[in-house]
């Protein structure tokens, strides 16, 4: 008796953190793969974290029923959408496993490479995370994702892994540090990819979505790519510096020459409107942009100052 309550205190535990926004169709699905790759996994226990963001389909009486039935399912409700990755963040810090892995809802995500994420953690890795290799999805938007990683990793200030989304392993460490982070607009990937240790990447091949439609829309991405790149690097605010110099360095040579031409030469232009006009327009074009980029930074200060709550909680289940 002494030996079996012995090993299973051996166990390890590993939190599952599933983030929903309206998937009732999928959860019951979900949940039972999960179990059935889990048990593939028996020197293990394991607890399944849902971070409902506030769905407004009957995800969360599903999700609610599941934690009546089996305690190793958590709920976690919030107020309201805070967004995905304050989602996953918040399965995060309330994780109490020794290794924490998110896997979305709609199952794109194979869940049988958690066995591999677990042995190469095992094994000595601190974050393992899913590399795609193929998407089955629109062709413009894979095009478009294959472009932001990159833009991401070549203006990012640290090393990022590209073509790797939020489907990881974290080891408890990880979650530790996440847990001093304070960062009101979190873009999870880039952060934990700062943090170091030994780091792997799995390869797979991304199912298309059986049920259901993807959550994310065309500017949802576009908010994410912005996220990607203002949280990671400060380069946007360098290049518009570096612009700014080079436009008033030639503007500055343009003076010199036509005060030049008119002393020396006796040139007599007449009034170029178009020349004024296209220049004008450019000078307004680049100030709009470049005030962008600033806007972004500072728009980011400002929610930071401000110490907004990460999510508020509605309701729990088993936590």
């Amino acid at each position: 008796m002494w030996h079996e309550s012995s090993m299973a205190a051996k166990k390890k535990l590993l939190s599952i953190i599933v983030p929903v926004f309206n998937e009732a169709d999928n959860i019951e699905r979900t949940y039972q793969t999960l179990l059935r790759t889990l048990k593939l996994l028996p020197g293990y226990e394991y607890e399944i974290i849902f971070t409902d963001n506030h769905s407004t389909d009957n995800s969360f009486a599903i999700l609610e029923q599941m934690g009546k039935k089996d305690r190793r399912v958590k709920v976690i409700r919030f107020s309201r959408n805070f967004g995905y990755q304050k989602s996953i963040l918040t399965g995060y810090l309330s994780a109490s496993g020794a290794a924490a892995i998110q896997v979305d809802c709609d199952l794109q995500d194979p869940p049988e490479i958690i066995l591999e994420f677990v042995r190469k953690w095992e094994e000595g890795a601190v974050v393992v995370y899913g590399v795609r290799r193929t998407r089955k999805e629109n062709w413009f938007i894979n095009a478009l994702r294959k472009i932001f990683y990159r833009i991401v990793a070549t203006l990012s200030e640290d090393t990022l892994p590209v073509d790797a989304g939020d489907f990881r392993l974290v080891d408890r460490k990880i979650i530790e540090e996440l847990k001093r982070m304070e960062d009101a607009t979190p873009y999870l990937r880039g952060a934990i990819a700062t943090m170091g240790y030994k780091q792997i990447g799995i390869p797979y091949d991304r199912a298309e979505r059986d049920i259901g439609d993807s959550k994310f829309s065309f500017g949802g991405y576009f908010k994410l790519a912005i996220d990607g790149i203002v949280n990671h690097s400060v380069i946007p605010l360098r290049i518009a510096t570096y612009v700014g110099l080079v436009i008033s360095v030639i503007t500055f040579l343009a003076i010199l020459v036509y005060i030049a031409l008119r002393i020396f030469v006796g040139a007599n232009w007449p009034s170029g409107f178009t020349t004024i006009t296209i220049f004008l327009l450019l000078s307004i074009s680049l100030n709009a942009l470049f005030l962008g980029v600033i806007g972004e930074y500072l728009a980011r200060i400002f929610k930071q100052v401000k110490k907004r709550s990460l999510t508020l909680v509605e309701k729990t289940v088993n936590v």
